[in-house]
């Protein structure tokens, strides 16, 4: 076994990776751009060298400076990861010719596999079924495009480098098509550093099953049994479990069969994933992904096995660990991506600072790189942590799943946690009836917004706030008159005739709170707007958690306040509200019609405009990417362009103006 080994990565996958060596008595050293010198894995790794800049073309992508770490830390070996340089050919070969082990496929299988056209070639001549299409990726915008016509509709385009939905793009239509290309290159040449394309049938009403598989380098191949990966949102897995459900042995079989005959043509070494996509009663190969998997963790919850450890294993030399007799599946497992993300705006990335975190501790297996007071940046994938159970059966696990979810806190920064509840309590969720456009052909009749704020949720804020300001101003008694105002009351339990606080949520509802006197058992009438609530306030367990008693219910709620922000969770989700003195309050503006702000941190890709030019309602005016995904940022009217104030290569805040239209 290794001595020593570097992580090439960040994040959860960095954390995780470190605690399989420290358990096997392996040191490990870390690697960190600039924008990560205060991360989670940093510390958790506790040695780690910077090697660039924030974005990760300048840092985890460099392929000379995570070397020239490993060598400078005394590394033996270097664990790759997911995602950045895991599937990048050049990068192991390096490594190799370093005098390193690099912790995986040899650089020769990455090229025939990681590489989804040569794996289709790979596959089809070891007699697997494949998906119709292109036969080699191309970078020729117009070669695509005929591909497309010759294929027909509907078709996929699949960055030929990389996994992770990152390239993807599913064409239904000839109109736009030329963007959609441009756009799946360039989101391909940003993850992967290639932007080849193929072209393949979509295959509509489809399941996503996968194989794990293991290696010893030698021709001796086993898996690990099969993954269900059916519940996707624009192709990026966000549910996955093992074993799959409502999959005949007949065909969980082939498939395992089939992926091990892969494996063995190639003498795989390593542990990888053969992806297959499956109808009702045949299956297609759609690629493989030579690497540690984002949903490993379902696989080891149910065999037991440490899918981490049976890669140092085999790229120490020690080869398989484990006979294939002796894989057994024993009960089942759900794992739920948690995103930075708002699914109410069209799932675009959410960035800024992490006010508090806190994952349950009790019947789940928590996998995350992040903690209260880390800041959420536009340079990386939008997932911050997963959540995997594991029960004998699959309606328990994802029970577990859910209330997981449920007890899970994220302040400062926009996540999906309820949509992830919401699809494990779908039907066919529940009935494994799904298939992979589940998401994207019911999502839009779906509210995805956040919790509902009503009048006891604000009046409960409302009461956190003003027992917070007490206690910073519990030596000035006028300083506390200014800041409730529930001492200019008349007596009895009338509220204060002024208002207090204004506090808006950050859907845009707001209301104007007004306090009675604290009465003897610690309870309070608080007025919102209108309406009446008694409140009643203690603290419950440990910081941040009270028991919360209104007219007509009781229970745990977390509030956590951060400057003028508020935060509180209860069984109905979280809500973000932002809480400011009366006499302080001023309202703002209307947002002038014709000026285009940027909807969050990011780079600035292409601008498509220049002062002086005509536009249409809806005119592409600059394109910004921001955690690998690319929005795109549309005029709201038509009208002449009168300025333009960013530039391609730019970075930009949130709400900075991109550029200002005079409207017709």
């Amino acid at each position: 076994m290794f001595k020593k080994i570097l992580i090439a990565n960040r994040g959860e996958i960095a954390c995780r990776i470190a605690r399989t060596c420290r358990r096997l008595g392996v040191a490990v050293a870390g690697v960190h751009s600039s924008a990560d010198r205060d991360a989670l894995h940093v510390r958790q790794i506790g040695e780690t060298v910077e090697i660039g800049g924030a974005p990760a073309s300048e840092s985890y992508l460099r392929i000379d400076a995570v070397i020239a770490a490993a060598k400078s830390v005394g590394a033996e070996a270097i664990h790759p990861g997911f995602g950045f340089l895991a599937e990048n050919a050049a990068f192991a070969r390096a490594v190799e010719a370093a005098g390193l082990v690099f912790i995986g496929p040899t650089a020769d299988v990455i090229e025939r596999l990681g590489d989804k056209a040569a794996a289709k070639r790979e596959a089809k001549a070891a007699k697997v079924p494949i998906v119709p299409g292109s036969e080699a990726p191309s970078v020729d915008a117009a070669v695509i495009a005929a591909s497309v016509r010759a294929v027909g509709l509907p078709v996929m385009l699949k960055a030929a480098a990389g996994g992770g939905g990152k390239g993807m793009r599913g064409i239904t239509s000839f109109e736009g098509l030329e963007l959609e290309i441009e756009s799946a290159m360039r989101e391909a040449k940003n993850s992967f550093g290639d932007a080849g394309l193929i072209v393949e049938k979509l295959i509509r009403q489809g399941r996503h099953v996968e194989i794990q598989i293991a290696g010893d380098g030698q021709g001796r191949v086993i898996h690990l049994f099969e993954r269900e990966c059916t519940l996707q949102r624009r192709h990026q897995k966000v549910i996955e479990e093992a074993p799959a459900a409502n999959l005949s042995a007949k065909m969980r079989d082939s498939m395992a069969a089939d992926a091990v005959r892969l494996g063995e043509r190639l003498k795989y070494r390593g542990v990888g994933t053969v992806e297959f996509i499956v109808g009702a009663d045949e299956y297609h190969f759609l690629e493989v992904n030579p690497r540690l998997q984002v949903e490993h963790p379902v696989t080891e919850m149910v065999t037991g096995l440490d899918i981490v450890e049976i890669m140092l294993r085999i790229a120490s030399g020690e080869g398989l660990p484990v006979q294939q007799g002796d894989v057994r599946i024993h009960g089942h497992a759900v794992e739920a991506r948690i995103c930075a993300e708002d699914p109410a705006a069209g799932f675009l990335p959410s960035t800024g600072k992490l006010s508090q975190v806190r994952f349950p501790d009790l019947g789940v297996r928590v996998e995350t790189g992040i903690e209260s007071g880390m800041e959420v940046t536009p340079y990386y994938d939008s997932m911050l942590a997963k959540l995997i159970t594991h029960a004998p059966t699959r309606d328990e696990a994802l029970d577990r799943l859910s209330l997981a979810l449920e007890d899970t806190v994220v302040f400062g920064v926009t996540t999906n946690r309820s949509f992830l509840r919401r699809l494990l309590d779908l039907p066919e969720t529940r009935t494994a009836t799904f298939h992979t456009r589940l998401i994207d052909e019911q999502i839009a009749g779906w509210s995805l917004g956040d919790a509902l704020h009503d009048t006891q949720t604000l009046a409960v804020a409302a009461c956190h706030w003003l027992q917070l300001q007490r206690q910073v101003e519990s030596r000035s008694p006028w300083s506390r008159w200014h800041s409730s105002g529930w001492q200019m009351s008349v007596g009895g339990e009338s509220l204060a005739p002024i208002p207090s606080l204004h506090v808006e949520t950050i859907d845009g509802v707001s209301a104007e709170i007004r306090f009675g006197p604290l009465r003897s058992d610690g309870s309070m009438l608080v007025g919102v707007n209108d309406a009446q609530v008694r409140v009643q306030l203690a603290q419950a367990g440990d910081t941040g958690s009270f028991l919360a008693v209104t007219d007509t219910r009781r229970e745990t709620v977390r509030l956590h306040r951060d400057g003028d922000m508020l935060y509180l969770h209860d069984r109905r989700g979280s809500h973000s509200l932002k809480v400011v003195p009366y006499l302080s309050y001023i309202s703002t503006s209307a947002q002038a019609s014709g000026e285009l702000k940027a909807p969050m941190m990011g780079l600035i890709l292409k601008v498509n405009v220049a002062p002086g030019d005509r536009v249409e309602k809806g005119a592409v005016v600059a394109i910004l990417e921001s955690m690998k995904m690319e929005m795109r940022i549309v005029a709201e009217c038509a009208g002449t362009v009168a300025s333009v104030s960013c530039q391609a290569g730019q970075t930009v805040e949130r709400s900075a103006v991109v550029a200002s239209i005079t409207p017709d």
